[in-house]
């Protein structure tokens, strides 16, 4: 059943709010929020998925294969879910040894009860049930979000900054001798015990930091707060786009002088456009394993965005699928996204299993949906909190592309400005 409920735009914000304290009853849910951004016009402003009438939980191994049976068995309906970092070992035959405290599968999609497309003058209801019990249930929940306890969330670092540096000129060395040109580094951040309220966390995150892909998701005991400003994978029709990050400033809005001066920096810095170029370059040669000769293109390259924290140079690669490929194909030829890696991909991959000290899991992975018919939009998991609720394991990860021009130091303090939204919620 289909009903399309037409509401004041006055009461968008608090209706939004109604719909995540409904939504918090189910033990699934998907919440992918664009935060008013108008990144390639986006269909909807939020989009909710709730429950889960058929479902697969996978590890890697034979997981793109069962999703395909999966989404074949369920075409015609909408599918959500994520794919975490690790299905890597799949797709190049590597492995995963660290300490992983979060504990979400390698793969996870499910057919959802209810789905809310909510937009600024109305919310589309689609469901087998009854769509106007759903609205009565929504705008009878509470019009504010309050915490269920109180945040307890000692914050610690997994690598410390002098081993951190020391790490970053091992890369340099590496990238010294040949063995790659760039590669993604990342640190963790965790806190055991952490106790939290998940929704009072994500509502506050997002307010101090909304982003366009900024996702809240559970699945049972776990939780994913994302506030992610970048797009992994869209595909509409034959036509895909990928819009990898690369090229990070720290914002001074209270200093518009400073503030532009920060732009400025990005625009002509050889170090950040030559790692923006290195990925770019990446995502243009994974997109042509399954587009048409030909069609790949570079529709925007240095795009200069600001969020509320940074500024970063976003750049758009397009291109036309061949012909019979469908989503998954799209996702098993590209993933894991460029932005998390680096080049060349299977080798930067085998380092950061060397180097870094904690399993990536859910963070580098992405969280999306399926549409009836195929087409589809995926995140790229970062600037994102990892919440464990039955062991309270709170977890969080930063880093960036590091490249022979990197300064260990400057790359240290820049993966303390990408947790700092989060690090100042948790306070």
């Amino acid at each position: 059943m289909r009903k399309c409920i037409s509401f004041p735009v006055d009461d968008f914000n608090i209706f939004k709010i109604k719909m995540l304290n409904w939504v918090n009853r189910f033990n699934i849910f998907c919440l992918l929020d664009n935060q008013h951004y108008d990144l390639n016009k986006p269909a909807f402003e939020c989009l909710l998925a709730a429950g889960s009438k058929a479902g697969i939980e996978q590890e890697a191994g034979n997981a793109f294969d069962i999703l395909r049976n999966f989404h074949a068995a369920h075409a015609g309906e909408w599918l959500f879910g994520h794919l975490g970092y690790d299905l890597k070992n799949e797709v190049e035959t590597l492995q995963s040894d660290h300490h992983d405290g979060i504990g979400f599968s390698d793969m996870h999609f499910f057919v959802p009860e209810i789905v809310l497309e909510l937009n600024d003058a109305e919310v589309i209801i689609y469901t087998d049930g009854d769509a106007d019990e759903v609205w009565q249930q929504i705008i009878q929940a509470p019009a504010e979000i309050t915490p269920q306890v109180q945040t307890q969330a000692l914050v610690k670092n997994r690598i410390s900054r002098e081993n951190y540096i020391t790490i970053i000129e091992k890369l340099r060395q590496h990238i010294l001798r040949g063995d790659c040109y760039e590669i993604n580094f990342c640190q963790e951040f965790y806190a055991s015990p952490a106790f939290i309220d998940p929704l009072f966390i994500y509502s506050s995150l997002v307010r101090l930091s909304p982003n366009p892909f900024a996702v809240l998701y559970k699945f049972n005991e776990r939780y994913c707060l994302c506030a992610s400003p970048e797009r992994y994978l869209k595909k509409e029709g034959q036509h895909i786009i990928s819009q990898p990050i690369k090229g990070t400033s720290r914002r001074n809005i209270e200093d518009a002088i400073a503030d532009e001066a920060a732009k400025k920096y990005l625009q002509e810095s050889s170090k950040e456009k030559s790692e923006n170029v290195m990925v770019v370059d990446l995502v243009r040669n994974d997109l042509s394993k399954i587009c048409r000769a030909g069609t790949v293109q570079v529709d925007e390259l240095f795009g200069l965005y600001s969020f509320p924290q940074v500024h970063q140079l976003i750049s758009t690669v397009s291109g036309e699928l061949e012909p019979g490929l469908k989503w998954i194909d799209c996702v098993e030829a590209t993933f894991p996204m460029g932005s998390m890696t680096g080049a060349p991909k299977k080798k930067v991959m085998e380092l950061v299993e060397q180097y870094e000290q904690t399993k990536r899991g859910l963070f580098s992975g992405a969280i999306g949906y399926v549409k009836p018919g195929g087409d589809m939009d995926f995140n790229v998991v970062i600037r994102s909190m990892l919440y464990n609720a039955a062991d309270k394991y709170l977890s969080f990860q930063t880093g960036g592309g590091i490249t022979y021009n990197s300064k260990p130091e400057e790359e240290y303090e820049e993966s303390l400005l990408k947790a700092a939204a989060m690090m100042k919620v948790l306070q």
